[in-house]
């Protein structure tokens, strides 16, 4: 190690791709499920695998097609 580090020119982390944000959001309960499961199949976090779904569908433009019935 060295006695003095240097920080008088800070440099962005170069491991920081995205912004990221924490926000608060309600899934219904079989939704959960199956990203939980599909966490243990993968060892990916199931909020990590939430996150790359979404981002998945913003890069691919994808719209949601919805048709309500009475």
């Amino acid at each position: 190690m060295k006695n003095e580090y240097d920080f008088s020119f800070p440099r962005k982390n170069p491991y920081t791709h995205r912004e990221r944000k924490q926000i608060t959001i309600n899934l219904d309960a079989a939704a959960l499920d199956y990203f939980r499961a599909m966490s243990e199949k993968s060892g990916i976090p199931y909020q990590t695998l939430i996150n790359l779904y979404l981002v998945d569908c913003a890069e691919q433009n994808r719209t949601l097609h919805m048709e309500w019935t009475a």
